[in-house]
């Protein structure tokens, strides 16, 4: 019987003699984990929900002879027998004949032992619920006061402690803790023309005091949603438009870093012509990379869930694409190195390739030259979310701003802003010096496992010919 009682080093031991005496499977890891989370939403003066949750479970993978075997489950009672039922799955596998059945045994990864403890700055897990709520029912009588056609707040947030130990057959052993927090506060105005809505996010892997002193942005959101009801619907076209670190970072990881994890490539000749490395993809001072060694964002990730150190990934370099995401099997696949994105919302999951934080790097122009010799253009800040099918995408802008002359004028509503994301990163003809970190609220979704924490940290660009939905089109 495993408990809570024993979490030390004795667990780690037990699960590495564990998965060495099982010598007759080419591959084999153990996860265990314990997990506790607190949700809360608020309404305006109200809590609408609350919850805390704890789980205790694992799970088991194996890998033989091109076929592998899941098996996850709750509680820590019987490992061995989970360890026979994914053996099992193997052998049923490989002997089915199911295409599914066949798999690259995860490449090789130096054999790691670590031992990784939660270090925060403000522990949430030590701040008690009350002191949460009135933090979110504060901030919803504040927007409130700050206009009157605020109609509703709506506040939601979580935090989320995981405590997971790892072993595998080829040696390695870790311990790791690991927190994530996040949520947001939406402010809704509405008058005869209708409803707008603005929204202010936060998140971090180590901090509770994300969610303090947000008090002049929640009357900055307050004011902006008061200001976009009026605004008319934008005019349809083709525009040269500047958008914000926001919406830059959401572009890189929807447009642009789910098409570099590279199980979406296996298998899929095309995407693979596509993204051939070497292939210019962007101006000469454009640089993107995914990295999970920023400490404090909801995308740091000191060993994947693979038993894989974190390291920088290198997307497109001076331009030119230069690397994808992988996992242990993925990276066997296409006989490249493991990248340390493989990762599994939890234990009931397999790991499959994730993004971690996706990073533009910041260029040398200065914000207000980013809009000279702009004649008429689009100012897009944030998103109120979008799509992306293949090379394709589709970005609501949570606001949105004429630029005329060079400056930025009127507020305009319903720009949405489409097109192929490998034109698009051609038609990017300045990078912004004003690099800025978001920690969303949110999370990303993929194959069911939703949401995961990441984070994209970006600064300003500006893009040639991009179409934007709207008025007359």
């Amino acid at each position: 019987m495993w408990d809570r009682e024993s979490l030390d080093e004795s667990i780690l031991s037990s699960l590495r003699a564990l998965v060495a005496s099982q010598e007759d499977v080419d591959y084999i890891e153990i996860r265990l984990e314990y997990n506790e989370s607190t949700n809360l939403e608020t309404l305006n003066d109200h809590v609408r929900h609350q919850a805390h949750v704890v789980e205790i479970g694992g799970n088991v993978r194996v890998f033989h002879q091109g076929a592998v075997g899941f098996v996850h489950f709750d509680g820590w009672d019987d490992l061995p027998r989970h360890i026979n039922d994914a053996k099992l799955l193997a052998k049923w596998e490989n002997s089915s004949g199911f295409p599914w059945g066949s798999q690259d045994s995860p490449a090789p990864a130096d054999p790691v032992y670590s031992v990784q403890r939660l270090v925060t700055l403000e522990n949430p897990l030590k701040v008690p619920l009350e002191d949460k709520i009135h933090l979110l029912l504060g901030y919803a009588e504040l927007a409130h006061i700050t206009h009157p056609l605020v109609k509703s707040v709506t506040g939601r947030y979580f935090d989320r402690y995981r405590h997971l130990w790892f072993a595998d057959n080829r040696g390695s052993a870790i311990e790791q803790e690991k927190l994530d927090l996040g949520g947001n506060i939406v402010v809704m105005a509405r008058n005869s023309n209708g409803t707008a809505q603005r929204g202010v996010s936060f998140g971090s892997s180590n901090d509770f005091g994300v969610l303090r002193n947000l008090d002049d942005q929640i009357k900055d959101a307050a004011r902006s949603a008061v200001a976009l009801l009026d605004a008319p619907e934008v005019e349809g076209g083709e525009y040269t438009v500047v958008v914000d670190p926001y919406l830059a970072g959401v572009f890189a990881h929807e447009a642009f870093g789910h098409l570099s994890e590279a199980d979406g490539q296996v298998g899929d000749e095309g995407l693979l012509e596509q993204m051939v490395l070497g292939r210019k993809f962007g101006p000469p001072n454009l640089h993107i990379y995914d990295t999970g060694k920023d400490m404090g964002s909801r995308g740091y990730l000191p060993f994947d869930d693979e038993g894989v150190p974190a390291q920088d990934v290198d997307l497109i370099k001076d331009g030119v694409l230069v690397g994808r995401l992988h996992s242990r099997e993925t990276a066997a696949h296409l006989g490249e190195r493991p990248t340390g994105n493989a990762r599994a919302l939890h234990y009931r999951f397999p790991p499959i390739v994730r993004m971690r934080n996706t990073v533009i790097a910041p260029g040398d122009t200065a914000f207000a030259d980013l809009f000279q010799g702009i004649k008429r253009g689009i100012y897009a800040k944030g998103t109120h979310g979008g799509q992306t099918n293949g090379e394709l995408f589709t970005f609501l802008a949570a606001e949105a701003y004429l630029i005329e002359d060079g400056k930025i004028t009127r507020p305009v509503r319903n720009a949405v802003l489409t097109g192929n994301v490998f034109s698009t990163l051609q038609q990017i003809t300045a990078i912004g010096n004003d690099f800025t970190r978001y920690e969303g609220g949110g999370g990303c979704g993929k194959a069911g496992q939703m949401p995961l924490p990441v984070s994209h940290h970006a600064p300003s660009l500006r893009i040639e010919r991009c179409v934007v939905g709207g008025r007359g089109r």
